[in-house]
């Protein structure tokens, strides 16, 4: 008899696009696996990283502003949600498979460094070759559960390490993704930094507003709307929304990413990543546990990049009070 698992495996060959990537026809993993009787293989990935330390971490990363007094700024974590449900809404109206879709949305940022970008210019100003994409992935087949790794499917490691730019992914699952990304960010950061005071809404261009709408909700339906009336053998926009797009981006780099207001805090950023990295450097052996086997592996450097690169913002700030801030103390 066939079991749960081979049931939803029919009816994605029933129901999806052709062009969809079925859960059945996976290129597998590295380490292989008996499988579950329930869940596909792109279901039980999704629950590997919902239920993985580095997800949880990120509810305390910055997505853009650091340290914002307010509860309703975005986070890395909710940042990552807005785009998993852009993307599967995008999935589902090309026939396409969400659960994939779904699991790469919702470990494309896990290697997210604490500081949103800023912390990920600091980390490469040291260390080198390092994005945050590809650190991402190396959580996933590496660092997660004490250097065990979840031992994903290529797909959706393929996904992950190619969501933001250079080679498309392979799957067009994969590519919704990037477009996801992207409305998401540069919407809910638009979000954020008018309620943060940084620009106002009428500030946005007259031809952008006219083209993708006023609001977050009338842009994100525009912009959606367009992948998906517009997808056929690949993923894609129109040209004029795409243009517009790509400006109303251009406007965030120009009024948001690059305003004193909202980044005058990045500077202190480097000192912080910087002291960490010397003080671990010169005491490897205070790393934790964890990150030793790396430093035995692939060198003490790189573990301490895997290590400040886990941190929340907050761990980063209190690890490096607690090394270099004097404590008070009585007589």
């Amino acid at each position: 008899m066939e079991n749960i698992r081979q049931r939803t495996e029919q009816i994605e060959r029933q129901i999806l696009s052709p062009l969809a990537c079925f859960s059945d026809a996976t290129k597998g993993r590295k380490k292989a696996e008996t499988e579950c009787d329930i869940r596909t293989v792109f279901q039980r990935d999704r629950d590997r990283i919902i239920h993985c330390k580095s997800f949880r971490r990120l509810k305390h990363k910055t997505q853009v502003f650091l340290s914002p007094e307010g509860d309703h700024y975005r986070t890395r974590l909710t940042h990552t949600l807005e785009v998993a449900q852009i993307a599967r809404t995008i999935a589902r109206a090309l026939r396409l498979n969400e659960d994939l879709t779904e699991a790469i949305s919702l470990g494309h940022d896990l290697g997210h460094t604490p500081f949103g970008h800023a912390g990920e210019r600091a980390i490469r100003e040291i260390y080198g070759d390092f994005n945050h994409y590809e650190q991402s992935v190396r959580v996933c087949e590496l660092i997660e559960k004490n250097g065990n790794g979840l031992n994903l499917t290529w797909e959706v490691l393929d996904g992950i390490l190619h969501h933001t730019r250079g080679i498309q992914a392979s799957t067009l699952e994969g590519r919704i993704v990037r477009f996801a990304d992207r409305i998401a960010y540069i919407n809910h950061d638009i979000d954020d930094a008018v309620r943060a005071g940084v620009i106002k809404d009428d500030d946005i261009p007259l031809d952008i507003c006219v083209g993708l709408g006023k609001t977050k909700s009338e842009r994100i339906d525009t912009l959606v709307k367009s992948v998906v009336d517009n997808s056929t053998d690949d993923i894609r926009m129109d040209s004029d929304t795409f243009q517009l797009f790509e400006a109303l981006h251009q406007f965030l780099f120009d009024n948001v990413y690059y305003n004193q207001i909202c980044k005058g805090e990045e500077n202190k950023v480097v000192g912080i990543i910087q002291g960490l990295y010397d003080y671990y450097n010169k005491s490897p052996s205070k790393l934790p546990d964890e990150y030793k086997l790396i430093a035995e592996t692939d060198g003490v450097s790189r573990a301490i990049t895997d290590h400040i690169a886990g941190m929340t913002d907050r761990y980063a700030v209190q690890m490096y009070s607690e090394i270099y801030v004097p404590r008070s103390w009585n007589i």
